[in-house]
């Protein structure tokens, strides 16, 4: 019954972010709400974004279906990113104070955390009880943001969300976990994958913060969940090429003296592009790292949780390398 459940998720779930994105993009397009090119951007021509304003909604309404009657996170977890939603929607529209942009994120990271805490430790036992939820919340929030800061090419934020929805999933079943896990890693991978018809290269409409910031937020707090029913080596080795991607950027940026909260276009993939990759050869490589880190979560939840990361971080390494200086313009 699980199998026919997930079955009828994803269909359902594809074929309403597929429609649900065409027909967001008339509106946006009518109403010229557009992502205009800025420093951060890796695109030419002005482009609608709020592709989130559908696909959010579509996630929303699965994790609810799936999860209302055998778990009770899912209430606040879903009400906390709708506010996001909103509150990014505002942001797109308007472009909000960062501090208030920021502080709405805490507030909604608190909120789950404290309504609905992790099942057990993530970080392992290594850190007391208090320390543990402080430290999950500042990580949960910074892979929010990074999630967001990710999204400057068409196609990498679906590729993205389908890969770690999917790791999800398959780490769930591997492990043995509630079947909530691979239901929600279900739905947010075919939320994405119905979006990314649209947006892979040449996009014709974007996420927006709209989406790319509650998607950032559901999927950090699948992988908390992940990391804290005992799969902490899968919940790192998923997101890993994202983690390492933005945090050693920030990091650069921060030794040189620069204002590590502006627009910038120096990420690996960025730097990529601008040497000459065009977006679906850049996505094209992210895409077959995300799948060997798959494979290596999948690993990890098999009970082979050091080999499974040390592959990972050769992997991602590799593909930083190649991004950032291994690429030549005109390849």
């Amino acid at each position: 019954m699980d199998w026919i459940l997930s079955a009828a998720v994803a269909a359902l779930v594809l074929v309403a972010s597929f429609a649900g994105t065409g027909l967001i993009l008339r509106f946006l397009r009518d109403r010229a709400i557009l992502d205009h090119p800025n420093e951060r951007s890796s695109h030419a021509r002005p482009t609608p974004k709020g592709a989130g304003l559908v696909v959010v909604p579509i996630v929303a309404v699965a994790w609810l279906w799936t999860g209302w009657a055998t778990a009770s996170h899912v209430v606040p977890v879903v009400g906390c990113a709708l506010a996001l939603a909103a509150l990014s929607w505002a942001d797109d529209l308007r472009s909000l104070n960062p501090l208030l942009r920021l502080a709405g994120q805490a507030i909604a990271v608190a909120t789950v955390l404290v309504a609905a805490p992790p099942p057990g430790l993530v970080f392992a036992g290594l850190l007391p009880g208090w320390l543990d939820l402080a430290a999950t919340g500042l990580l949960w929030l910074w892979f929010t943001n990074l999630f967001n800061f990710m999204d400057g090419i068409d196609g990498i934020a679906g590729v993205e969300t389908a890969a770690l929805g999917l790791g999800s999933a398959l780490v769930a079943v591997m492990a043995g976990l509630p079947p909530s896990f691979l239901l929600y890693g279900i739905a947010l991978a075919c939320a994405a994958l119905g979006f990314l018809k649209w947006n892979w290269q040449p996009a014709k409409v974007f996420l927006g913060d709209v989406g790319s910031v509650p998607l950032g937020f559901l999927l950090g707090w699948l992988l908390i969940g992940l990391a804290a029913t005992g799969q902490w080596a899968a919940a790192l080795i998923l997101p890993l090429y994202y983690l390492a991607d933005a945090t050693v950027t920030l990091l650069r940026r921060g030794l040189r003296g620069e204002r590590v909260w502006q627009a910038h276009h120096e990420h690996f993939y960025q730097l990529a592009v601008a040497r000459g990759l065009g977006h679906a050869q850049v996505v094209g490589h992210v895409l077959w790292v995300n799948v060997v880190l798959v494979v290596l979560a999948v690993m990890a939840a098999g009970g082979l949780p050091e080999v499974a990361l040390s592959g990972a971080l050769v992997v991602v390494a590799w593909l930083l390398f190649f991004l950032g200086a291994g690429t030549k313009t005109g390849t």
